[in-house]
């Protein structure tokens, strides 16, 4: 899904050989989220199949690092899109929020600037507790000897929780606050199309984008609240809790790109062309 995204919208950049800011969000969001999923399938592949060379330095540390960064950034990237969408949809006559709206396409790139630093503080610390259990155990060389460097590992964890837990409500409050002032202007909007008895593609447009908005806040605060308990649950291993946890956060990515692509018009018909010319090919085949 997110590498359809990738490649729908790389197409579009070299034939207008520009993005407007709404593409290069998602072109970044569907980056990160298709970055973050292969190296998550990298770590599951090798503690499955070869499980002794994720204790080689600096294996283990490296995909720690770049699974926590492209989680992050993915964490982030879609409250700016959240946040980008409320101001440039969202009709307030605020003065402030007037400005924001003419000033939204410059602060992309420091959005894109501030997300990424935060996620690479957060890849860091990542590193750094995945190093240290290694450091107390250079001459360990078994798979049972990791025991201990688990329990070692714990103690380590906890000076990373405040950051973490800050990056996860500061995103989780931007994209509350952004998903709620646009659902009560989009609603605003329509009550006033129904009262001039206004029906036509537009309120059709705008029931949409509620229910994409909606959708995406369910999604989003689920999200947030399994993030949390991954923190409480992080060294609690085998647990059911965390078997679920880890379910819905490979879930979310998923379902969110396809809420993306059905409410860009352009994403959703070069989807319905390909499905629409799989199908004749199916039906010439058979």
């Amino acid at each position: 899904i997110n590498a359809f995204i990738l490649c729908v919208l790389c197409i579009g950049w070299v034939k207008k050989k520009t993005l407007n800011s709404n593409e290069k969000i998602l072109l970044l969001l569907g980056c990160s989220r298709f970055c973050s999923l292969c190296f998550s399938w990298a770590y599951s592949f090798l503690s499955f199949i070869f499980p002794k060379y994720l204790y080689v330095h600096p294996v283990l540390q490296l995909l720690t690092f770049f699974q926590a960064f492209f989680s992050h950034c993915n964490l982030w990237f879609s409250a700016c899109l959240c946040v980008f969408y409320c101001i440039k949809i969202a009709n307030f006559r605020k003065r402030f929020f007037i400005y924001l709206k003419g000033k939204i396409d410059r602060m992309v790139p420091w959005l894109f600037l501030g997300s990424g630093i935060l996620a690479l503080a957060i890849g860091i610390i990542a590193y750094d507790i995945a190093n240290k259990p290694h450091c107390n155990n250079r001459n360990s060389t078994g798979l049972g000897n990791f025991g201990s460097a688990n329990i070692k590992m714990d103690k380590h964890f906890f000076p990373s929780f405040f950051l973490t837990g800050f990056g996860y409500a500061v995103s989780f409050m931007a994209v509350i606050f952004a998903a709620v002032f646009l659902l009560f202007s989009l609603w605003r909007h329509k009550c006033k199309m129904q009262k001039n008895s206004m029906k036509d593609l537009s309120m059709e447009a705008h029931i949409r984008a509620m229910k994409s908005i909606l959708s995406f806040l369910v999604m989003y605060s689920i999200n947030f609240v399994c993030l949390v308990l991954k923190m409480v649950y992080v060294t609690k291993k085998g647990s059911y809790m965390t078997f679920l946890i880890v379910v819905f956060e490979y879930t979310f990515p998923g379902l969110h790109s396809l809420i993306l692509i059905f409410s860009n018009p352009k994403l959703e018909k070069t989807l319905l062309k390909i499905l629409a010319l799989e199908r004749r090919v199916k039906c010439k085949v058979c």
